[in-house]
């Protein structure tokens, strides 16, 4: 059947015609407040965060691992960053107060690159298991990101900071252009640099990899260093949408972004997954989202047919293995 053929194409078509199908749907039942223009840019001033978090677990997924601490340590960085930017900007005149916006974004960076670097080496080379790891990465970060601020949250931050989570450039939200800006480089990391394709090679099995001669702790190292420094733009997306930093934000994002890289077709094993899957996967998350919203549906429902979505799709994909060719 040429139906079965096109589904068999991989994850990017048959999330195609689920979205095609989504569309026509909700287009008879919204109307033209769903495709209005007000609907769409809600929709791509929402994607952005969720997305780049999404991206974030994806790499760790793809070697084998997880990061369960990305959101905690987004949430640590956008505090850091609150804190330079409240205490610091206010009272700063000519270079300078454009110099202590980007001293903030480098010290969020910083903390980033140590929650990466303690993920890594526990990781890679003690051995500990990546939820574990990555579990007492996460207590730690809220820990501290609540121990330190007691709870509160930090506001008030400067209006270049604020226009990256809530400006548009001809009509398109800035938040998005990071987001897209952020998936080409990936996409070429991962599928056309030496550090993805092994990144890929651990993913399908790790102990074969090192008897290649390749050093899988460097790799692993490396994996959850990026992992961390894309959890550092998404708090920076957060922060600037919100105006705000606290310790619980995005919290909910947390198992939604593994359920966007899976539905995205990423092999929760690791091993295998695109970008451009993950890319789709969001769309249609955002999609039910949104659609459930203006339907006055419970968020919880939505939570509840995104959950339902996720074993419909993977078992049609085992399904169509079942048939011939490969689903990936």
């Amino acid at each position: 059947m040429a139906l079965a053929r096109f589904l068999r194409g991989g994850t990017v078509p048959m999330l195609s015609l689920v979205l095609v199908a989504l569309l026509a749907v909700f287009g008879l039942l919204l109307g033209q407040r769903f495709f209005s223009v007000g609907s769409l840019q809600s929709m791509a001033f929402q994607l952005p965060e969720l997305g780049i978090l999404s991206l974030a677990m994806m790499v760790t997924l793809l070697s084998g691992g997880l990061n369960l601490s990305i959101i905690a340590t987004a949430n640590l960085c956008a505090l850091t960053m609150g804190w330079v930017l409240t205490t610091q900007v206010p009272g700063a005149e000519g270079f300078m107060w454009g110099g202590w916006q980007v001293i903030a974004i480098l010290a969020g960076m910083g903390v980033a690159l140590v929650v990466g670097l303690i993920n890594g080496y526990v990781i890679a080379y003690l051995g500990v298991s990546p939820i574990l790891a990555t579990l007492g990465t996460m207590t730690l970060c809220k820990g501290l990101s609540i121990g330190l601020t007691r709870g509160n949250v930090i506001s008030g931050f400067s209006e270049p900071i604020v226009f990256l989570g809530n400006g548009t450039l001809a009509g398109v939200p800035v938040a998005l252009m990071i987001f897209l800006a952020l998936c080409v480089p990936m996409a070429v990391l991962l599928n056309k640099s030496p550090f993805g394709h092994k990144v890929y090679m651990i993913g399908s099995s790790e102990k074969a990899t090192r008897y290649s001669g390749v050093d899988t702790r460097r790799v692993l190292l490396g994996v959850y260093v990026l992992s961390s420094l894309l959890a550092v733009v998404a708090a920076l997306v957060m922060m600037a949408r919100f105006n705000s930093a606290n310790a619980s934000y995005g919290e909910s994002y947390l198992l939604v972004t593994i359920l966007a890289a899976v539905l995205g077709g990423v092999d929760p094993f690791g091993g295998f997954g695109k970008v451009g899957g993950l890319v789709m996967a969001l769309i249609l998350l955002q999609l039910i989202s949104s659609a459930f919203n203006l339907l006055g549906f419970s968020p919880f429902l939505t939570l509840a047919i995104w959950g339902a979505l996720i074993i419909a799709v993977t078992a049609v994909g085992v399904r169509l293995e079942g048939f011939g060719g490969p689903r990936r």
